[in-house]
Protein backbone atom coordinates (compact mmCIF):
# COMPACT_ATOMS: atom_id res chain seq x y z
CA UNK A 1 0.00 0.00 0.00
CA UNK A 2 3.03 2.29 0.21
CA UNK A 3 3.61 2.78 -3.50
CA UNK A 4 0.13 4.18 -4.36
CA UNK A 5 0.41 6.72 -1.54
CA UNK A 6 3.89 7.70 -2.68
CA UNK A 7 2.61 8.09 -6.26
CA UNK A 8 -0.13 10.46 -5.07
CA UNK A 9 2.39 12.68 -3.28
CA UNK A 10 4.83 12.52 -6.19
CA UNK A 11 2.07 13.54 -8.60
CA UNK A 12 1.15 16.52 -6.46
CA UNK A 13 4.80 17.52 -6.37
CA UNK A 14 5.20 17.12 -10.14
CA UNK A 15 2.23 19.40 -10.72
CA UNK A 16 3.79 22.05 -8.48
CA UNK A 17 7.16 21.78 -10.23
CA UNK A 18 5.47 21.93 -13.63
CA UNK A 19 4.04 25.33 -12.71
CA UNK A 20 6.80 26.76 -10.52
CA UNK A 21 9.91 25.19 -12.03
CA UNK A 22 12.85 23.34 -10.58
CA UNK A 23 13.63 26.14 -8.12
CA UNK A 24 10.60 25.01 -6.08
CA UNK A 25 11.98 21.48 -5.52
CA UNK A 26 12.98 22.13 -1.90
CA UNK A 27 9.53 23.55 -1.12
CA UNK A 28 7.81 20.60 -2.77
CA UNK A 29 9.93 18.14 -0.81
CA UNK A 30 9.02 20.03 2.38
CA UNK A 31 5.35 19.67 1.40
CA UNK A 32 5.87 15.91 1.05
CA UNK A 33 7.69 15.67 4.39
CA UNK A 34 4.87 17.65 6.05
CA UNK A 35 2.31 15.09 4.88
CA UNK A 36 0.79 12.66 7.36
CA UNK A 37 2.33 9.68 5.57
CA UNK A 38 5.03 7.50 7.10
CA UNK A 39 8.68 8.48 6.62
CA UNK A 40 9.09 5.52 4.23
CA UNK A 41 6.25 6.75 2.01
CA UNK A 42 7.61 10.30 2.13
CA UNK A 43 11.09 9.11 1.12
CA UNK A 44 9.66 7.03 -1.74
CA UNK A 45 7.53 9.97 -2.91
CA UNK A 46 10.57 12.26 -2.94
CA UNK A 47 12.59 9.66 -4.85
CA UNK A 48 9.81 9.19 -7.42
CA UNK A 49 9.32 12.95 -7.73
CA UNK A 50 13.01 13.66 -8.37
CA UNK A 51 13.40 10.80 -10.84
CA UNK A 52 10.19 11.52 -12.80
CA UNK A 53 10.98 15.23 -12.92
CA UNK A 54 14.51 14.54 -14.17
CA UNK A 55 13.11 12.21 -16.86
CA UNK A 56 10.42 14.60 -18.08
CA UNK A 57 12.17 15.42 -21.38
CA UNK A 58 12.34 11.72 -22.31
CA UNK A 59 8.75 11.20 -21.12
CA UNK A 60 7.56 14.20 -23.12
CA UNK A 61 9.27 12.88 -26.26
CA UNK A 62 7.49 9.56 -25.84
CA UNK A 63 4.22 11.38 -25.14
CA UNK A 64 4.55 13.43 -28.32
CA UNK A 65 4.87 10.22 -30.29
CA UNK A 66 1.88 8.52 -28.69
CA UNK A 67 -0.61 11.37 -28.20
CA UNK A 68 -1.57 12.11 -31.75
CA UNK A 69 -2.71 15.69 -32.36
CA UNK A 70 -1.86 16.66 -28.76
CA UNK A 71 1.16 18.74 -27.94
CA UNK A 72 2.35 17.86 -24.42
CA UNK A 73 2.03 21.47 -23.26
CA UNK A 74 -1.59 21.60 -24.44
CA UNK A 75 -2.54 18.69 -22.19
CA UNK A 76 -4.19 19.37 -18.87
CA UNK A 77 -1.60 19.94 -16.14
CA UNK A 78 -2.68 16.95 -14.05
CA UNK A 79 -2.99 14.60 -17.04
CA UNK A 80 0.46 15.58 -18.31
CA UNK A 81 2.03 14.84 -14.95
CA UNK A 82 0.15 11.58 -14.43
CA UNK A 83 1.53 10.52 -17.81
CA UNK A 84 5.07 11.68 -16.98
CA UNK A 85 5.05 9.79 -13.69
CA UNK A 86 3.68 6.63 -15.31
CA UNK A 87 6.07 6.77 -18.27
CA UNK A 88 9.06 7.21 -15.97
CA UNK A 89 7.89 4.27 -13.89
CA UNK A 90 7.35 2.08 -16.96
CA UNK A 91 10.79 2.89 -18.34
CA UNK A 92 12.87 2.94 -15.15
CA UNK A 93 11.23 0.67 -12.60
CA UNK A 94 10.43 -3.02 -12.57
CA UNK A 95 6.74 -2.42 -11.94
CA UNK A 96 4.62 -4.29 -14.53
CA UNK A 97 3.15 -1.95 -17.13
CA UNK A 98 -0.42 -3.05 -16.37
CA UNK A 99 0.03 -2.09 -12.72
CA UNK A 100 1.45 1.31 -13.68
CA UNK A 101 -1.47 1.94 -16.04
CA UNK A 102 -4.03 0.90 -13.42
CA UNK A 103 -2.45 3.20 -10.84
CA UNK A 104 -2.33 6.08 -13.34
CA UNK A 105 -6.04 5.59 -14.03
CA UNK A 106 -6.76 5.73 -10.29
CA UNK A 107 -4.86 9.00 -10.05
CA UNK A 108 -6.83 10.34 -13.02
CA UNK A 109 -10.12 9.37 -11.37
CA UNK A 110 -9.09 11.11 -8.14
CA UNK A 111 -7.46 14.24 -9.55
CA UNK A 112 -8.65 14.84 -13.12
CA UNK A 113 -11.75 14.97 -15.29
CA UNK A 114 -14.02 12.08 -16.26
CA UNK A 115 -12.67 12.08 -19.83
CA UNK A 116 -9.05 11.95 -18.73
CA UNK A 117 -9.06 8.26 -17.88
CA UNK A 118 -9.78 7.22 -21.48
CA UNK A 119 -7.09 9.54 -22.84
CA UNK A 120 -4.49 8.44 -20.29
CA UNK A 121 -5.32 4.77 -20.80
CA UNK A 122 -4.92 5.05 -24.57
CA UNK A 123 -1.63 6.93 -24.40
CA UNK A 124 -0.12 4.64 -21.76
CA UNK A 125 -1.26 1.49 -23.53
CA UNK A 126 0.45 2.64 -26.75
CA UNK A 127 3.55 3.75 -24.84
CA UNK A 128 3.74 0.39 -23.01
CA UNK A 129 3.65 -1.43 -26.35
CA UNK A 130 6.39 0.81 -27.72
CA UNK A 131 8.58 0.31 -24.65
CA UNK A 132 8.07 -3.46 -24.80
CA UNK A 133 8.95 -3.49 -28.52
CA UNK A 134 12.05 -1.37 -27.90
CA UNK A 135 13.09 -3.70 -25.09
CA UNK A 136 12.57 -6.75 -27.29
CA UNK A 137 14.49 -5.13 -30.17
CA UNK A 138 17.38 -4.29 -27.84
CA UNK A 139 17.41 -7.88 -26.59
CA UNK A 140 17.37 -9.22 -30.15
CA UNK A 141 20.27 -6.97 -31.12
CA UNK A 142 22.26 -8.33 -28.19
CA UNK A 143 21.60 -11.90 -29.31
CA UNK A 144 23.06 -11.39 -32.78
CA UNK A 145 26.49 -12.79 -33.46
CA UNK A 146 28.77 -10.42 -35.31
Amino acid sequence: MQRPKARRLALQGLCCLDVQGESALALVETFIRDSRESPEIQAEACRMLRAAFAARAASDALLEGESYHWNVHRMALVDRNILRLALWEMAAEKTPHKVVITEALRLAQDFSSAESSRFINGVLDAAARRLENNSRDAGDAGDKVV
